[in-house]
């Protein structure tokens, strides 16, 4: 199972600045993925802008939103543009999870009702598409075709219908960030739509993970939890990661349940979580 870290875009209260030396260390230190995730009403950074920030700064680590919240982003061209030029800004190192996005404020200053998501995403899924095949022309000219299945789109959500959708439209699922259940539940649900649907290879799985360590680590991530999940803290709390003991179980019960990728999410800002996060894998017997 392939492990990489989380940029500190959503970690409230940190130095955007901070982003790409916080990419290059990780790629240095062996991390196979940076992860950012998506929220409007919130103190974070765009996960595009993020994983720009991230790509200037590196060569050869995979980049990856987890997820991109695609149902209040209006314009599907102009997202699939956004998406069209990070893929090339960081050489053919991205991956898009893509999800419908579920808080309700984000929608209501978005102006956009939450009912319908399911087939707006699809008819957005099918003109993205069209943008990175090259078919959007113009008198000036076209958007240029990227490579065939570029870049790997992976869907999010936990309901049936989410299930079909990451089987027929993309290239496997991004389970929720807690609950070993829902990911042991998803996980059977999108490889059965898988194989009714034909497909051939497996589907990928990513899963994400909250961690802390250090001095203090448990309060700082009780504190995260409670700001960004409120009433669902209880649920969530349960799987952040805070010893080195946890991290070993986690690892091992998400492979067990059939994940490809684990993605841990920091709750800190700070710098030395990378290098915290390193030798507690260490300590684990895993590598990045």
């Amino acid at each position: 199972m392939r492990i990489g870290i989380g940029l500190p875009s959503a970690v409230p209260g940190a130095d955007a600045r901070s982003i790409g030396p916080w990419a290059a260390e990780s790629e240095l230190r062996g991390f196979r993925s940076l992860g950012a995730f998506d929220r409007l009403v919130y103190d974070n950074l765009d996960p595009l802008m993020a994983l720009a920030a991230a790509a200037a700064r590196t060569e050869r680590v995979e980049l990856v939103t987890t997820v991109l919240n695609a149902g209040y982003r209006g314009n599907p061209v102009v997202l699939a543009k956004q998406i069209h030029s990070l893929e090339r800004l960081s050489g053919g190192r991205l991956t898009v999870g893509l999800g419908m996005g579920g808080w309700a404020e984000d929608y209501a200053v978005s102006d956009v009702p939450m009912t319908g998501r399911g087939a707006a995403l699809e008819a957005t899924l099918a003109t993205m598409r069209a943008v990175w095949r090259g078919e959007m022309t113009g008198p000036a000219g076209s958007i240029p075709a990227l490579p065939p299945n570029r870049p790997q789109l992976l869907l999010a959500g936990f309901v049936p219908a989410a299930f079909t959708r990451a089987a027929t439209l993309s290239d496997g699922w991004v389970a929720p960030s807690f609950g070993l259940q829902l990911l042991k539940r998803g996980v059977n649900a999108v490889r059965r739509e898988w194989a009714q649907a034909g497909r051939r290879r497996q589907p990928r799985i990513i899963v994400e993970r909250y961690f802390c360590l250090g001095l203090g680590a448990a309060e700082t991530a009780d504190a995260y939890i409670a700001r960004y999940y409120g009433d669902l803290y209880p649920q969530v709390r349960h799987d952040v990661v805070t010893d080195v003991e946890h991290l070993r179980a986690e690892i091992d019960r998400v492979a067990e349940a059939g994940a490809d990728d684990l993605v841990l999410l920091p709750c800190s800002r700070e710098f030395e979580q990378i290098s915290l996060l390193v030798d507690a894998l260490d300590r684990a017997g895993r590598r990045p």
